[in-house]
């Protein structure tokens, strides 16, 4: 199995979740992850966000705000059913999701932000990501939709038998619930419920997370088969270069897997400047010139 920052998009566009998740182990701690929001006005008005951070070192694609339901990405040539599969031959990498485990039960620390039915975890959802093509879920929660650890290993069990992506699941912030943002027992409820990859904060992002409990998590995990995702997903992808640079390294030191960055930025897409930043901090020039000219007709 190739390496997934060395493959061709031919090649990766055939991979299936197994194959996914094995030439992301198999880059050794050097894969991009970029989110984006697809309902805003991009970056550049006639150019989806994912071509822009695809352009700028992103290995992988995480939509974030869509309606499954009623599918529309903005600056795409394209919606509905057929809008995944337009966004790949654009792109030619794999295309994720934010779908989110809402917990009406849960204790907020701030007023509940309402979301629409096609972006909440659910058989529904999941059953339509399948129809439409995405490679990989993340079961998380945006801020304030109050999205708790307990909904995210139950909705992990609903997509293991609803979606044959690769899932991933684990929280970047506390989402407004009040509530530890990443424990080792949470990980292996999301590892024992099917997630391959498990998702938390980068260190750095979020108060009193540091390097020694991400290690704890990053240790077990790899021990158990799954894979490790580091998130900036509390605005600081709009921090100057040399703070995503020490957060890309520090989170490298401690083994994780795929290094996310956020979609805080002009038009829901990080600092330009800062996926390039990540990219090469991770994985130096080279690699991050074989990402960005490698063309998607290879």
């Amino acid at each position: 199995m190739k390496r997934l920052i060395s493959a061709n998009p031919s090649e990766i566009l055939q991979m299936n979740a197994e194959e996914l998740k094995q030439s992301i182990l198999a880059s050794e701690g050097r894969v991009v992850l970029s989110e984006n929001v697809v309902t805003r006005e991009t970056f550049v008005g006639d150019i989806t966000n994912s071509e822009i951070a695809r352009a700028f070192g992103a290995d992988m694609i995480l939509l974030n705000c869509v309606d499954v339901f009623e599918p529309k990405i903005y600056a795409l040539d394209s919606s509905g059913d057929d809008v995944i599969h337009r966004l790949h031959q654009l792109v030619a990498c794999p295309i994720g999701v934010n779908l989110e485990p809402i917990d009406p039960s849960a204790k907020m620390l701030e007023e509940t932000q309402e979301i629409v039915a096609g972006r909440v975890a659910s058989v529904e959802t999941l059953n339509r990501i399948e129809e439409l093509g995405f490679d990989f879920v993340c079961l998380t929660g945006n801020p304030g939709t109050g999205v708790s650890n307990r909904e995210i290993i139950k909705a992990v069990q609903t997509a293991k038998e609803n979606f044959s992506g690769l899932i991933i699941a684990g929280k970047m912030h506390g989402a407004g619930v009040n509530e530890p943002v990443a424990e080792l027992s949470v990980a292996e409820q999301l590892l024992e419920a099917g997630a391959d990859v498990i998702l938390v904060p980068a260190v750095g992002t979020v108060p009193a997370f540091h390097d020694q409990e991400l290690r704890e998590v990053v240790d077990l995990v790899h021990s158990k088969g799954g894979l490790v995702l580091s998130a900036i997903g509390t605005s600081q992808e709009t921090s100057d270069t040399d703070t995503i640079k020490e957060i890309a390294l520090r989170n490298k030191i401690c083994g994780v897997d795929i290094q996310h960055i956020g979609d805080a930025g002009y038009g829901g897409l990080a600092t330009v400047d800062n996926i390039y930043a990540l990219s090469k901090a991770i994985r130096g020039v080279r690699h991050t010139v074989s990402r960005l000219a490698r063309s998607v007709n290879r």
